[in-house]
């Protein structure tokens, strides 16, 4: 398949004949302003019930604002959009009640011990007595702490801390949990068993939208959208986004030395840029077909030792660096002409 065949103006929201009700999240130019600042920028967008979407985009493009106007909490400036069935500017009180919001940053009582965290979060969602005995052992077997009912919450691991947070952030079992850069500081093996949750979360029909910086976990979505400078500028799957969102061609590089290679290869003419990639490289390039042969008897000539380029299909990190690059491109002479 050739990847030139779309251009990151392509990115639209669902082409979907449903009405916004049949839909877990739908925004249509959702916009939000701080002064003359842009924060959110016409942002449209649909997400399916029981579906995992990621939302990634660079610190500062407006991952944060977005889900604060989704969750109830900031009043959008201009647009519309549903959460669950409510309107996002008419019945924001609505929408709390109805979702699940996990942060970054920890947002238990560290004095407080297991139990008496999920007792308090019981007490937040106004669970009924009887429902409440059911829904605590719920949340302690799915974070693992059967042992650890009794024990602060401070001597936890962060992984532990991890699920124990994302259960109270449930315990109401909403159908919708936004999770903002939810396996920030936590170990590979608990990102990965959090991530099982989940998919078991999803597999019972509940929609999650998450942030995240880790491009591994954004292959496990469904759906990704890209956010830049407060515009969603790709929307897809992330084979979509692997396939059809990139502007460029991909070739990686293997050879002894790749930290020097990288200089050389930059050099050379059709080369946008090359990036380290585990034990290889990643270039960027204008055309393929003319760049591997070039880079490999480049290298050769040089004295690099068995170098072997090929094209591939990029990564998700190669193709958002590529994005932000065409755009960053696209809005340069914009700039210049406005001084």
């Amino acid at each position: 398949m050739d990847m030139k065949t779309a251009t990151p103006q392509s990115a639209s929201p669902v082409n979907d004949s449903r009405n916004a009700a049949d839909f877990a999240v739908s925004l249509d130019r959702l916009e939000k302003r701080f002064g003359d600042f842009i924060a959110v920028n016409k942002v449209s967008l649909a997400v399916g019930k029981g579906e995992i979407f990621g939302f990634l985009g660079p610190n500062g493009a407006g991952k944060s604002t977005t889900i604060r106007m989704l969750c109830g909490i900031l009043q959008p400036s201009g647009g519309s959009g549903t959460v669950a069935g409510f309107d996002i500017v008419a019945e924001p009180e609505k929408i709390k009640e109805h979702i699940g919001y996990m942060s970054q940053k920890f947002s238990l009582y560290e004095d407080l011990t297991v139990e008496e965290n999920i007792d308090f979060y019981c007490g937040i969602y106004k669970i009924a007595a009887p429902r409440k005995q059911q829904r605590k052992e719920w949340v302690i077997a799915m974070a693992g702490l059967a042992d650890h009912r009794a024990s602060l919450t401070a001597t936890l691991s962060a992984g532990w801390k991890q699920r124990l947070a994302l259960g109270c952030a449930i315990i109401h079992e909403p159908p919708i949990i936004f999770l903002d850069e939810p396996t920030s500081g936590v170990d590979p093996i608990s990102r990965r068993n959090f991530w099982d949750l989940i998919y078991r979360l999803a597999g019972s029909g509940v929609t999650i939208f998450v942030t995240t910086h880790y491009m591994d976990e954004a292959e496990y979505c469904d759906r990704l959208g890209f956010i830049y400078r407060g515009e969603v500028i790709a929307l897809g799957s992330p084979r979509d986004l692997k396939t059809r969102f990139m502007t460029e061609d991909i070739v990686e590089v293997l050879c002894d030395r790749p930290q020097d290679a990288m200089e050389f290869i930059e050099e050379l003419p059709g080369i946008r840029h090359a990036a380290l990639f585990g034990q290889g490289l990643h270039v960027v390039v204008e055309d393929a077909e003319k760049a591997v042969p070039l880079i490999e008897s480049a290298l050769a000539a040089a004295g690099f030792r068995l170098p072997v380029p090929e094209r591939i299909v990029p990564s998700l990190e190669d193709v958002f660096v590529s994005l932000i690059e065409a755009r960053d491109r696209e809005e340069s002479p914009q700039r210049e002409v406005a001084r």
